[in-house]
This record gives C-alpha cells, sequence and structure tokens, in this order.
C-alpha cells in the first residue's frame, strides 16, 4: 500500500500519539493497553471484583504509601515524594472545551432537527442506531462493552490501513446498496403515512 494510504488513515484518527497507538506504530503502548485491559477485565468479569471496591482500595493505597512516606522523609531527613502540581490549567479546559464541543453541536443540531423541523428520514435512522445500541448492550454489561470497544479500536484501524484499497471497494458497493434499500423504505413509510391524509372523507 502507498504512502498516501497510511497518511491519510493516520490523520483521520487524529494523528497524534494515539493514532500511533490504534495503529500499533508505538508497539510499547498499543501491547500496554492491550494487556492492561484484559487484566481488568479478567479482574472485574472472570474474578468477580467489583470496581467501586477496586477503584477505593487503589486510592487507599495510595493515600497509605504517600501519607507513610511522607512521615518518614519528615523523620529521616529525606526528600517528599515529587508530587506534580496537582491541578487542572486554564489551557486543559479551552483545549478540552474546544474538542467537545463540535460533538455537542452536532447532537443539538440532530436533535433540533427531529423535534423542531420534524425530519423523518433522519428520526428514523436515529431510532434504529439507538434501537442497534440497545439491543447489542442486553447481551453485555458496561465492563465488557468498553473491553470490546478497546479491542476494536485496537484491531480495526490497523486492519483497514493493511487492507485499505480491497476495504474501500467492498464498502462503495455496500453503502450503494444500502442507500438504494433505505431510500425505498423511506418513500414506502412516507407514502402510508400520508395517504390518510390524502384520503377524501366519504358523506
Amino acid at each position: 500500500m502507498n504512502e498516501s494510504h497510511r497518511s491519510s488513515v493516520h490523520q483521520a484518527l487524529g494523528g497524534g500519539q494515539v493514532a500511533d497507538v490504534l495503529l500499533w506504530r508505538r508497539r510499547v503502548g498499543s501491547v500496554f493497553i492491550l494487556v492492561a485491559s484484559t487484566s481488568l477485565w479478567l479482574l472485574f468479569e472472570r474474578a468477580g471484583y467489583n470496581i467501586l471496591s477496586f477503584v477505593s482500595n487503589v486510592l487507599l493505597l495510595l493515600v497509605v504509601i504517600l501519607f507513610l512516606w511522607a512521615k518518614c522523609a519528615s523523620l529521616l531527613n529525606r526528600p517528599l515524594p515529587p508530587l506534580p502540581n496537582l491541578e487542572i490549567s486554564q489551557e486543559y479546559v479551552l483545549v478540552l472545551a474546544d474538542t467537545i464541543q463540535p460533538i455537542v453541536n452536532c447532537v443539538l443540531s440532530v436533535a433540533r432537527e427531529i423535534a423542531v423541523d420534524g425530519n423523518l428520514k433522519l428520526f428514523l435512522k436515529v431510532a434504529f442506531g439507538l434501537w442497534v445500541i440497545s439491543f447489542i448492550g442486553s447481551f453485555f454489561n458496561f465492563i465488557t462493552l468498553v473491553y470490546l470497544g478497546i479491542l476494536v479500536s485496537l484491531s480495526l484501524p490497523a486492519l483497514y490501513e493493511k487492507y485499505q484499497d480491497p476495504v474501500d471497494d467492498k464498502l462503495t458497493v455496500a453503502h450503494k446498496m444500502i442507500e438504494t434499500q433505505c431510500r425505498s423504505f423511506d418513500d414506502k413509510i412516507l407514502r402510508r403515512i400520508k395517504m390518510p391524509f390524502q384520503k377524501e372523507k366519504k358523506i
């Protein structure tokens, strides 16, 4: 595959360190995320450990270590724990807000088109998408869904980058077929909705 395709996939994922991890260009980070997520999933799902208890115990252990370290440092004239500046900078908040703003605006735009403009096609698409999410969620709990999402994120982008040309051809054909079916389905629904209003009342 040529380099333009590889760079396009990398840029589509943001072009930063996250994209490098998802495409396995930073193998250490990718392996760490895979091993850590698998270990946590096995801990919570197979060992039956509770996530609230796990977080509480980890924080308790961390607080105890820091407290004992600080006490020992004051008694032995040793340096205190090298903690960073524990505060969120205004620049980071602005960057986070700029990242979230387009997503929120997109959701609000979709909600406006459904609630105010009465866009039936968009309503059917959103309703079908939410039903699919609810149907899939009925088979798995939240932790398993997150773990499956991590596995998909670490596998699909790398596979797509490797086999981009044949996948694009298949997706183009599938998109045309789905678009044709959805258009005919929407036309049938719209025709059924409009028919009762077009009938004249019998005297």
